[in-house]
């Protein structure tokens, strides 16, 4: 049977703030908001539309206190051009536990939700 992932699901406070700092931190489009959530999707014509997962964001009253069961990594072309970018965007310098040496960079988005920008890959995969 056919499966896949439709979309990861982001409890928010403000789900329109957040959705729009995803969206411009990905490049993706704001495509349905109401009062209680907010989706995000890949470019209309892109390769990734219907295989890469949308982002849910739906309103909790909760406040997030603990770090993430599950984030997102991304991989940009330039790493610190692209944590400047994100800073710029809103996201914020966050500790996880991560050792000094890692060759990653974890942010936090404005609600204090982690995720990390790894560095670009050495060579291309086939």
């Amino acid at each position: 049977m056919p499966i896949r992932i439709q979309c990861l699901v982001i409890d928010s406070h403000d789900c329109p703030a957040l959705a729009r700092f995803w969206a411009d931190a990905l490049g993706w489009r704001v495509t349905y908001e109401d009062a209680h959530q907010s989706v995000v999707e890949p470019p209309e014509g892109s390769p990734e539309v219907d295989v890469a997962p949308d982002l849910l964001f739906i309103k909790v009253p909760d406040d997030k206190t603990v770090k993430n069961r599950l984030h997102l990594d991304l991989r940009p072309g330039d790493q610190a051009t692209e944590v400047g970018r994100l800073v710029t965007l809103g996201a914020q310098p966050a500790a996880v536990g991560q050792d000094d040496d890692v060759k990653w960079t974890v942010l936090a988005d404005p609600e204090g939700n982690e995720f990390c920008v790894l560095p670009p890959l050495e060579h291309e995969l086939t």
